[in-house]
């Protein structure tokens, strides 16, 4: 029987981030767990060190759930593991969870790693209409671990919403000398650095 090939790791989402594509937006969620080992929660689970982790304490599932004030747009989740370090404590399968709230929850991922060393990229837009979803809550569910593990770890989770671009976000910012520039060359230039000089007049820009 031929051996799974390990979980090949995605991208560092800060390089995403640099893209401008997508936005982090965990910091504008309440995040609550399962259990936790005391000093090892949610604080750990978001702190940006790969170093530290979340451990969970108690049965399977661990979930960590993630919810919103309100209905919000979400790209993509990106989980931070390693199990090179944490071995029997690596998740091997996850679930992915969406709702309003708790009691109305429906799966719309399922993934098994193999080994995972590095950023697991989970999309979350629907696949039937190609666009990110929205959500008041994400659920996300380790159902098992590598070796039979109980408890688990994982050490990061982000959160992505898309950037939309503006129409008038793609024309450049305009000096006076722009604006005459503009005025000169381009009706439509004259009408978008008018909105910019607009919006710096009154403070906006």
């Amino acid at each position: 029987m031929a051996t799974p090939s390990k979980t090949p790791p995605g991208a560092d989402p800060k390089q995403l981030e640099r893209t401008g594509t997508v936005r982090e937006i965990g910091s504008q969620a309440v995040w609550s767990l399962s259990s936790c080992k005391p000093g090892f929660g949610v604080d750990q689970l978001r702190d940006d060190n790969l170093e530290t982790y979340w451990q969970s304490d108690g049965s399977q599932p661990h979930l960590v759930n993630i919810q919103f004030r309100r209905r919000t747009t979400v790209k993509m989740l990106c989980i931070y593991a390693d199990y090179k370090s944490d071995e029997s404590y690596t998740p091997s399968k996850i679930s992915v969870r969406v709702g309003n709230n708790f009691h109305n929850l429906q799966e719309i991922r399922q993934l098994e790693m193999v080994e995972p060393s590095g950023w697991i990229h989970i999309s979350l837009m629907n696949q039937r209409t190609n666009e990110p979803i929205s959500t008041f809550m994400i659920q996300i569910a380790v159902l098992a671990n590598h070796q039979n593990g109980r408890d688990t770890h994982m050490r990061q989770i982000k959160v992505y919403t898309p950037v939309e671009e503006s129409s008038i976000a793609k024309f450049p910012r305009c000096t006076t000398v722009d604006f005459m520039m503009y005025r000169t060359i381009s009706p439509a230039g004259t009408y978008y650095c008018a909105v910019n000089k607009l919006q710096s007049l009154m403070g906006n820009g």
